[in-house]
């Protein structure tokens, strides 16, 4: 009967000891424009594509141009692994800058920027950036939904399994340990 529950106790720690966090977490793996395009006019929608699905609702994107100015003209559609936003005409020649903070299916936040550079001055006048709900390029903290559900490091806590599984092998043990007494 101790062989039972040393092989029970055995198999516990080896499942234990093989436990770890997801590593699977959405990654960009492109975008349109792509990163350090030149583009002689700007795009009337910006996409970003991920390597699996995003979560729908959380996904923030902002079009910021040289002098600070935020371009988007509303809010992200999240459609599988492909994120996107419809951009207002641009304004001054130079760098902008498409920052994205996305949720992961695995609820990981992931953010990051693309750039591109607009080589002509396109026909609109900067607007005052307005304060919206999307994240700044930098991923600087707001006050979303997103982050909100991704308090911490974003991924689902490790440690309420270890516990579970912990708990089920000493109730194993204790099985096998009655199970030998009673014969």
């Amino acid at each position: 009967m101790r062989r039972i529950a040393l092989l029970l106790a055995l198999i516990g720690i080896g499942l234990l000891a093989g436990a770890g966090p997801a590593s699977a977490h959405a990654a960009l793996i492109g975008s349109d424009p792509p990163e350090g395009a030149s583009l002689a006019s700007g795009p009337q929608r910006v996409s970003l594509t991920f390597s699996q699905s995003v979560q729908t609702g959380f996904s923030e994107v902002t079009v910021v141009g040289p002098n600070g100015e935020q371009w988007q003209a509303g809010e992200p559609v999240d459609d599988g692994a492909v994120v996107s936003v419809p951009v207002r005409p641009l304004g001054p020649a130079g760098e902008y800058t498409i920052g994205y903070r996305v949720l992961s299916a695995d609820s990981h936040p992931v953010q990051g920027s693309v750039r591109f550079t607009l080589t002509e001055p396109g026909s609109a006048a900067a607007a005052p950036a307005a304060p919206t709900s999307t994240a700044p390029p930098d991923g600087a903290a707001g006050d979303t939904a997103a982050r909100d559900a991704a308090a911490g490091d974003g991924g689902a806590p490790v440690w309420p399994w270890l516990v579970g599984a912990g708990v089920l092998v000493a109730l194993g043990v204790v099985a096998a340990l009655r199970v030998g007494r009673a014969r």
